[in-house]
């Protein structure tokens, strides 16, 4: 495709890596032709870079496949997930997740996005449900202001709650902020 075509949130191949493309400008300089300032996030490593692309240059655009998997079990480093569709299971080591990992219990639905069969993006949905197994215990007279206190959840992750929650309750945490929500109720 011409780099004229471009939109925000597609997936192109330049110098044979994948970016997603953040922003574009169409910028008309002085005495040359006009130019896309884009601004592109490299999908390996997170980078955000500033390239410049002639209107009528051509860019490779890269299609991902986005496909539902279902999160089943770590065992150390590694995670499996299920293909629910075709039931085909691949394992995913620590670093394709990052900081999702706190957020994955059995049985969680996750976004995955792959380029040429190798997953590539992992996404989580907006929100997750965890129990809480450990919490100091809720502080007399302490509702005149909002205090938070710290809690920790099933699968590690410590989160600011209101003095209100207690052990074994299920809360609803943003994946995105890693802040609480609410507390579910059953």
């Amino acid at each position: 495709m011409r780099a004229s075509e471009m939109r925000k949130g597609q997936t192109v191949k330049i110098d044979d890596k994948l970016y997603a493309i953040v922003d574009y400008q169409h910028v008309k300089l002085g005495k040359g032709g006009a130019v896309y300032q884009t601004k592109l996030k490299g999908l390996k490593d997170g980078l955000i870079q500033n390239i410049r692309l002639r209107a009528e240059e051509n860019v490779e655009e890269a299609f991902l496949d986005k496909r539902t998997y279902e999160y089943l079990y770590s065992s150390g480093s590694e995670h499996v997930l299920m293909d629910t569709t075709t039931y085909d299971q691949i394992s995913l080591d620590d670093e394709a997740f990052g900081d999702a990992q706190k957020y994955l219990r059995p049985n969680t639905q996750l976004q995955v996005s792959m380029y040429e069969g190798k997953p590539l993006i992992v996404t989580l949905p907006n929100t997750v449900d965890l129990e809480v197994t450990d919490t100091p215990p809720e502080i007399k007279g302490a509702t005149a202001t909002n205090q938070n206190k710290p809690a920790t959840l099933e699968t590690g992750l410590v989160v600011q709650v209101p003095p209100f929650v207690k052990v074994g309750e299920a809360i609803r945490v943003d994946t995105r902020t890693g802040e609480y929500l609410t507390r579910v109720k059953d």
